[in-house]
């Protein structure tokens, strides 16, 4: 699994209440891009242009929920497949959005780097596999 990396705004939109990670709170989505992320510099979803949504491919609801316990804060989220009816790609990086957010347009979270160019090929699939948590605040 590739490594959760945050974008710097992400910091001071959770101090101005911009997300609600809650489950009854905004949607968490997650989308394909092959533009190399700027944590200091992308701050909303149009600043990062993700790939075409096509082929079975589209911008996917974590079904996202927080909690707290002793001092540490858990996202959690549902893991995505996205399986290709066609080319998907090329892509690289997994970006994490605030899609219902009514203080900013589609505010950014973070990133994660797969590494290398991805690119499927019809009937291939890609997980988006978060593990126990999508990530943590200690």
């Amino acid at each position: 699994m590739a490594t959760f990396n945050k974008f710097e705004c992400f910091v001071g939109d959770l101090g101005d209440q911009v997300h609600d990670l809650a489950a009854t709170g905004d949607t968490l989505r997650v989308y394909l891009t092959n533009n190399v992320p700027s944590a200091s510099a992308d701050s909303v979803k149009g600043d990062l242009a993700g790939a075409t949504e096509q082929n079975g491919y589209a911008a996917a609801d974590i079904q996202n929920d927080w909690s707290e316990t002793s001092g540490t804060g858990t996202l959690t989220g549902v893991d995505i497949t996205v399986t290709a009816t066609g080319a998907v790609g090329p892509f690289q990086y997994v970006v994490l959005y605030n899609d219902t957010t009514a203080a900013l347009t589609d505010p950014l979270i973070g990133w994660w780097d797969y590494g290398s160019e991805v690119t499927l090929a019809n009937g291939e699939t890609f997980d988006i596999d978060f593990g126990a948590s999508v990530l943590t605040l200690a």
